[in-house]
């Protein structure tokens, strides 16, 4: 699919100046002193904190509405050995969440368990049916974790059979708060934390240091300890990569190469990674997806087992049982998307008038539905809405395209909705199904409203014109310095206009396009995955212009530059 190019403003005045002051100071090449004032970046000091993160850059946990009562109840229920139980989530923020402060809490002496719901028995989040298990059980206190924010009827029950409840979540709260007895959330109204985007997990590891920091225990060996996991559900979890969670995820996967966590080099070594340096996509594409494989094909509890593992033998175990799950996920993953192209292409006749599109089946498995939204969403891009039903129930999962706030279409049809959550890209939601059509009619005018025809184009953001001879060695180690990349920090997009087709292009794997391209004497290798549909317009020596990312690929220990080609408009 084509995309809609973006280029960023010219420099005014002061942008100009400031960044010939980088250039000097640093000092470092012109692309990349234009670079860092186009991300934003005013003062030498900011470029490096940025480039250079550390423990000493996050911040005081205490900043956090909610933290010191929190941190009270908690430590008095370790003190009186009262029954402490994390109640998790079952996707990777959920149970690396669970995970940390299991381990965290039990290092000083908490009577602590846990519990993760079942996805196709209890559902997203706090349930009944869990509540119930945990007072057979004797819990005084429930410390959730990447859920509970908007749990309101749950956390009245909870409360009226003397259980408390200390939430901790990181998702867009509604109006109205459950009647819990602390809430620790960085995106309250309220709360003047001064990063709002932390994950799930980044919310419960400044719970774990506050306490550690109130019993003075908050040691170096501590605060280091359980770094892995937080970067593991961070980056898992898609949210922007600056800030603390910069520093999370650079320091966590330095932890990860270390080893420190069996569970996770069970799993690294299963995926074929433990010869490398791991970088944000390797969590992404390989970590994260056998992760939420427990969750979605059995129990997520598995999950967590694996991530507190204190023996190899059982590591391993857990890790091969997760690996099989993982590739049943895959074999109903790619029939799921099958069948749901299959029904957009009978629904939907005409997709230039389409804004939203919303498919339910009897037939899916509620735990694939969010990962086959995602592929729908790359293919037709648009706001996708798949649905799960089972006996007057429909369980959805919808993901958003970059201009549309999916979460708050949601809350503007919510009076059809059973419950909800989510945020602006993902959101997860039950409804009965005699409703799903009144929905549909409902969100497809709000996004007639709110989506015009340029925003159902994906956008490509350009960070600036790049010449070809411009690539050496000395700009790769410099782009190397802005990981780890992700969303809020993504991967710099260069574009160079003119450059010729050098030799033939072909096609690789499914559908991947190699090329390579010259210019001025210079030649970029090209790969474009997922852009094989071009090779019938591609032409040897042909001019075309390119949008491109830049990397170092190691092949049989030797390192040579590849572009990742990411978009070509042909001339």
């Amino acid at each position: 699919m084509a995309k809609r190019w973006q280029q960023f403003e010219p420099f005014n005045q002061e942008e100009q100046q400031l960044e010939k002051r980088i250039a000097e100071e640093i000092p470092c090449p012109d692309v990349i002193s234009k670079l860092l004032v186009r991300r934003g970046f005013r003062s030498i000091d900011e470029i490096e904190r940025f480039f250079n993160p550390s423990l000493d850059q996050l911040y005081d946990p205490f900043l956090l509405e909610g933290m010191e009562s929190s941190v009270e109840r908690i430590i008095k229920a370790i003190q009186n050995q009262e029954h402490i139980t994390i109640y998790g989530d079952y996707d990777v923020d959920g149970t690396t969440s669970t995970a940390l402060l299991y381990l965290g809490l039990t290092r000083i002496n908490g009577n602590v368990d846990y519990y993760v719901p079942h996805r196709m028995i209890d559902g997203y989040g706090l349930s009944m049916s869990g509540i119930e298990q945990l007072k057979e059980n004797g819990t005084n206190l429930i410390i959730t974790v990447d859920c509970g924010v908007n749990a309101i009827e749950e956390i009245e029950v909870t409360r009226n059979i003397g259980i408390d409840v200390v939430i901790t979540d990181h998702h867009n709260p509604k109006k109205d708060l459950p009647p819990a007895y602390s809430i620790i959330n960085p995106k309250l109204p309220d709360c003047a934390y001064p990063f709002k985007d932390l994950a799930g997990v980044g919310v419960a590891y400044k719970l774990l240091m506050a306490i550690y920091k109130r019993l003075g225990v908050d040691t170096k060996e501590n605060v280091n300890r359980f770094l892995d996991l937080v970067a593991l559900g961070t980056i898992a979890d898609i949210v922007p990569l600056r800030d603390e969670n910069r520093v999370f995820a650079s320091l966590g996967l330095k932890r990860m190469v270390k080893k420190k966590n069996i569970g996770i080099n069970a799993l690294i070594k299963l995926a074929g990674l433990s010869h490398k340096e791991l970088a944000t996509s390797d969590i992404v594409f390989a970590i994260a997806p056998r992760i939420n494989a427990a969750g979605r094909m059995g129990s997520a509890a598995r999950a967590v087992e694996l991530l507190i593992a204190k023996g190899h033998d059982k590591a391993v175990d857990l890790a091969h049982i997760i690996e099989r799950e993982n590739s049943l996920r895959q074999q109903i993953d790619q029939r799921t998307y099958q069948e749901a192209c299959h029904i957009i292409g009978n629904k939907y006749k005409n997709m230039d008038e389409t804004s939203l599109i919303v498919v339910s089946s009897d037939d899916w498995h509620q735990g694939v539905i969010g990962i086959v939204a995602s592929k729908l969403v790359e293919k037709y891009y648009r706001p996708t809405i798949m649905i799960s039903c089972r006996e007057g129930l429909g369980s959805g999962s919808g993901r958003s395209v970059a201009d549309f706030d999916l979460f708050n279409a949601l809350t503007n049809v919510e009076d059809f909705l059973e419950s909800f959550g989510g945020h602006r890209y993902a959101a997860g939601f039950s409804i009965m199904t005699e409703y799903i059509d009144r929905l549909e009619n409902q969100l497809s005018k709000y996004t007639k409203l709110h989506l015009t025809k340029e925003m159902l184009t994906p956008p490509l953001m350009i960070d600036g014109h790049l010449e070809l001879y411009s690539i050496n060695d000395n700009l790769i180690a410099w782009l190397e310095k802005f990981a780890p990349f992700g969303t809020g920090n993504p991967r710099p997009t260069w574009m160079t206009n003119d450059v010729s087709i050098d030799g033939y292009p072909y096609n690789v794997g499914v559908n991947h396009l190699k090329l390579k391209v010259v210019k001025d004497g210079c030649v970029l290798d090209l790969i474009g995955f997922n852009l094989g549909n071009y090779l019938s317009l591609l032409k040897k020596n042909s001019k075309i212009d390119i949008a491109f990312t830049l990397e170092r690929n190691i092949w049989q220990n030797k390192a040579t530059i590849q572009g990742k080609l990411k978009d070509l408009k042909i001339m």
